[in-house]
């Protein structure tokens, strides 16, 4: 992967309030997270045990990542890498970085168990956008910040219904200015999808998409097409869901079009 990053413009990540879960979705996000933790208890600590026997360095791995409204949080993870190896936080599932049992814990997503914590201290929700790193987030464009308003989750509609490679061409390896200038405004028009009316049933139907993706059942995919619309995979006649164009200047679904964001 280049690490060049002379041909993007940076900026910081300004903080704001941002947009809380509702109170129905912050109350399935407490029993869900409580529940988690009690009956996958012994299977974490278990996988735990592994990391730690696999190779040298801790069992969980922390890390800084932009929560609700741009405010930094720690971020936890079963360590799935190597330590003392650099590169970009993009990481995919043929790095060399990963261990053995690292890249068995990303296939299953078994990795992210530990942000259930997250989950229960309020920094993370059940459905949402994924957590970003602040070295990859100040590269954003404007048009793609208004993700940060919202409240990270530990799994979301892009978790399951986006591929890199609908994106990517055949055998394209994914470098800093493809992930950002390509990846990144594909999969925050997917993640727009639930963000513009995260209602319970959205939230319900991601959370069971996920346990179907995770079983190994196929998951129809959102691609986001040269005129911008959102449609699955394969269906012509789809409704679309953002009407923007990739690259694309998409606005919060919070809020009316035009109106800047507050983390923008």
């Amino acid at each position: 992967m280049s690490e060049d990053r002379t041909e993007l413009a940076t900026r910081p990540v300004d903080p704001s309030d941002g947009f809380a879960p509702s109170r129905g979705r912050r109350a399935l996000d407490v029993a869900g997270a409580l529940a988690g933790l009690l009956l996958l208890s012994v299977p974490l600590l278990l996988i735990y045990v592994l990391v730690r026997l696999s190779s040298r360095g801790p069992g969980v791995f922390r890390q800084v990542r932009v929560g609700q409204g741009g405010r930094p949080f720690t971020m936890y993870k079963f360590r799935t890498m190597r330590q003392g190896v650099g590169g970009l936080t993009v990481t995919a599932n043929c790095d060399p970085r990963l261990t053995r049992v690292g890249k068995l814990l990303r296939q299953w997503s078994l990795d992210e168990l530990p942000q259930l914590v997250n989950v229960l201290r309020g920094q993370m929700t059940l459905v949402g956008p994924r957590p970003e790193t602040y070295d990859l987030a100040v590269h954003y464009s404007p048009d793609c910040r208004w993700i940060f308003d919202h409240r990270p989750g530990l799994t979301g509609v892009s978790e399951v219904r986006f591929r890199d490679f609908d994106v990517l061409g055949p055998g394209e390896e994914v470098d800093l200015v493809s992930y950002i200038e390509r990846i990144v405004p594909a999969r925050v028009a997917v993640d727009a999808v639930y963000l513009r009316d995260p209602t319970m049933g959205a939230t319900l139907r991601a959370l069971y998409d996920t346990v179907k993706h995770i079983l190994g059942f196929t998951i129809p995919p959102l691609q986001v097409t040269p005129d911008g619309r959102v449609e699955e995979t394969g269906h012509a006649d789809s409704t679309p869901d953002v009407e923007k164009t990739l690259p694309i200047p998409l606005h919060d679904p919070a809020r009316p079009a035009g109106e800047p964001g507050s983390a923008a």
